[in-house]
């Protein structure tokens, strides 16, 4: 079966069919003959033995949708018959000896109408209940008892399934934008499905339609696979089975079965929100009729936005922008009739787009995340991928990196909704708007993904008709948007070459101040990981000396010690402050002092997420953020007391480490060899070390150490955790203060630092 997913919805149905066979004869043989021997019936007797019990197929056997590892959910009906008891064990305990899974409940009519009444997930296995063997006329009976009762308190019923719906997904996540999702789950995923189709079977909603069933197959397809690749009956597409799954499906690898996956999964998740609506709608009585003007062509009519009558798009090419931006800005769905007929019927935009348009794309994009809905309403319908034509290298694109939550095109819209909070903060919002929709849209194309971006959003901003000088900012933008949080958590922001370095490239305050926004929206919009204030703190403290370099004028020297700070200092010999997760260390410097202070972090269970290090004439400060690994912090007293006694040089840390080391489990996953470079021409006072690695703990102490082995100060250092990788850049000096230009020294850092990572 391997690469041909046809034939695994044809081994589901043969599958189901076979077990059908199979439980038919356990039915025959457990009610063949009063007391349970085998011999003597004939065809009527057998006939007369199976009237008043039925075997019944709930859940995926129900639905003919066997996977190789499910159970087989059954249930007994019976007319009350007294040797049911006998009955059912004579078809339960051969299931139980074959070591098929299974679910089973004996019932009858009366009682199987009780428990779907009280229990969601008995009416849903019910109402699409399947006859397998025994009295047909008791199946028949109890599914149209469970279905007339299930429309008939369908308000109650329907608020229960949306209900459950939405605690699957607080507790499971989006399946389109998980690493690791849940197929069943998630939302999106099969359960999904399986909800609107019992919304169907209440009469209030149509069935799924044809692309939701073309993606409810491919997901029962990639479960399907999974169950062969894992051997066993897994609902989570962990990462170590996605490149085996994908060959399972004949594809190419993870990337392009995650990229089927997301695009199946906010298919499903589209139209279950659609389902939902029209649950609303039909469940809360009529809306007013009236129609309320929004824009020119568009209104609002029954809570949602459609066209005005005797509107034909045949003649607008910039109507669908505009009903978009309307729909946005009133903060309601675009009707899915409106946007069928604008999908289907709209022209071409002109090329360069008209002024109209950019105003309408600028109009939608700053609604905020109002934007996001109908952005997906027009993804779902096809319009984008004809509006911006190289959309469709980063749709439904994964980021196999735990630090992204979403697909790029999902992360783009979701930057541009956030950049919509900054646009009364630059002088040209609307770039700002257009640039964050762009950003990223280099990640479609081999290479660096801001180079081959800019290249792209030069070609995209010439389309939509901006002029020249704003095609330039706009390309500048997308070139160095990583510039500014880059440098800010990777360079030392007091050596003169990181403010001028970053001046040149950015040239003048207008992309300053659209990097500056845009930085900030492209953090929160990629995940908790890769925001938080100490990474606010650091780049708003880079605009500000950068904006200083570019007027021209002096900047006013920040103090060299905080007050905080400067209250440790007195204490002479060191001192420690731990406040929740921020540990600040101020001691007089020496070598050596970061890693054996991150040492005592990571013997106390504590990940180092972000650290920075700098020396204030004779006083070293390091500012750890710090989180437990798990469980609770430690005792911020023991904490700070074993700080002390390390900066005292009274605590020998190494053993404590080396039996952490030793008890570690190794990564379940393969991870990238570690990466150590030496950033020529960072600085003129220092050599600039970055490493890249996986962080596990003590990873610092053991950089560290690696550097005092080599007899190198480290003068300032920006670390940085981004999910599961760390960024550690280190401003190291020589014994005399000086930076490293001999290379074959340069080499045996490299090489020793390489060799403490391992």
């Amino acid at each position: 079966m391997r690469g041909d997913t046809r034939s695994y919805a044809a081994a589901r149905k043969e599958r189901a069919a076979d077990i059908d066979r199979w439980l038919t004869d356990l039915v025959r043989t457990a009610v063949g003959t009063p007391y349970g021997t085998n011999g003597g019936t004939t065809r009527n007797d057998e006939r007369g033995a199976l009237t008043g019990v039925a075997l019944v197929a709930v859940g995926s056997l129900g639905r003919s949708e066997l996977a190789p590892g499910s159970d087989l959910d059954l249930v007994l009906l019976h007319d009350g018959r007294e040797d049911v008891a006998r009955v059912a064990d004579r078809i339960w305990y051969p299931i139980w000896d074959s070591g098929v899974g299974l679910d089973h409940s004996v019932r009858t009519v009366d009682e199987a109408a009780k428990v779907a009444r009280e229990d969601l997930k008995a009416v849903l296995g019910l109402i699409q209940a399947r006859h397998v063997a025994g009295d047909p006329e008791l199946t028949r009976s109890a599914r149209e008892i469970v279905l007339a009762e299930w429309r008939a308190d369908s308000r109650r019923r329907l608020g229960e399934l949306r209900d459950a719906a939405d605690k699957r997904a607080e507790a499971s996540g989006e399946l389109a934008f998980l690493l690791e999702p849940d197929l069943k789950d998630s939302r999106g995923g099969i359960r999904d499905v399986q909800a609107m189709q019992a919304v169907a079977a209440a009469w209030v909603a149509s069935a799924p339609g044809p692309r939701v069933r073309e993606a409810y197959e491919l997901l029962l397809d990639i479960r399907h696979g999974l169950h062969l690749v894992t051997a066993r009956g897994a609902d989570r597409l962990v990462l170590q089975e996605q490149d085996a799954v994908a060959g399972m499906l004949g594809l190419l690898d993870a990337e392009a079965l995650m990229r089927r996956l997301a695009e199946a999964a906010r298919t499903i998740g589209h139209a279950f929100d659609a389902t939902w609506r029209t649950v609303d709608r039909l469940l809360t009585g009529p809306t007013p009729r009236g129609r309320r003007p929004l824009a020119d062509g568009v209104v609002e009519h029954g809570g949602e936005v459609v066209l005005a009558r005797g509107v034909n798009p045949r003649k607008d090419p910039v109507l669908v922008l505009r009903a978009a931006a309307a729909a946005a800005e009133a903060g309601l769905p675009l009707a899915p009739a409106t946007v069928t007929a604008l999908a289907s019927q709209s022209p071409p935009l002109p090329v360069p787009w008209p002024d109209e348009a950019r105003d309408a794309l600028v109009a939608l994009l700053g609604a905020g995340r109002a934007a996001v809905p109908v952005w997906e309403e027009l993804d779902q319908a096809g319009v984008l991928v004809r509006l911006l034509p190289d959309w469709e290298r980063v749709r439904h694109r994964p980021q196999r990196n735990p630090v992204h939550r979403y697909t790029v095109d999902r992360h783009l819209i979701e930057a541009a909704a956030g950049a919509a909070s900054f646009t009364r903060e630059v002088s040209r919002p609307d770039l700002l708007l257009i640039s964050a929709l762009l950003h990223d849209i280099g990640k479609g194309y081999p290479g660096d993904h801001s180079t081959t971006g800019a290249v792209v959003a030069r070609d995209i901003g010439t389309r939509m008709g901006l002029p020249p000088a704003d095609v330039d900012i706009l390309e500048t933008v997308v070139r160095h948007h990583l510039l500014l949080p880059e440098t800010a958590t990777r360079r030392d922001l007091d050596d003169p070459v990181t403010i001028s370095r970053v001046a040149e490239a950015v040239g003048s305050r207008e992309v300053l101040e659209l990097l500056a926004a845009l930085a900030v929206a492209d953090g929160h919009a990629t995940g908790p990981a890769a925001w938080n204030s100490w990474k606010a703190s650091l780049v708003a403290d880079l605009v500000r000396r950068v904006r200083s370099a570019l007027s021209g004028t002096p900047l006013r020297p920040a103090p060299s010690l905080s007050v905080e700070q400067a209250s440790l200092a007195r204490h002479g010999g060191g001192a420690v402050r731990v406040n929740g997760g921020a540990v600040t260390v101020v001691a007089p410097d020496r070598a050596g002092l970061l890693w054996r202070a991150a040492g005592v972090l990571a013997a106390h269970r504590m990940v180092v997420r972000a650290a920075s290090a700098a020396s204030a004439g004779a006083t070293a400060v390091i500012e750890f953020s710090v989180v437990p690994e798990y469980g609770s912090p430690p005792d911020p007293a023991t904490l700070e007391a074993d700080l002390r006694l390390v900066l005292a040089g009274r605590l020998d840390i190494e053993q404590r480490l080396a039996r952490r080391t030793r008890s570690m489990r190794p990564a379940r996953v393969p991870v990238a060899p570690p990466r150590v470079n030496l950033v020529d021409d960072a600085s003129n006072t220092a050599t600039v070390i970055e490493v890249r690695a996986h962080d596990r703990p003590g990873l610092l102490w053991r950089i560290g150490r690696a550097f005092g082995e080599c007899g190198l100060d480290v003068r300032a250092a920006r670390v940085e955790t981004l999910g599961a990788e760390a960024v550690d850049v280190f401003y190291v000096v020589d014994r005399a203060g000086r930076p490293l230009t001999d290379e074959v020294q340069r080499a045996q850092v490299r090489d020793q630092v390489l060799a403490a990572l391992r």
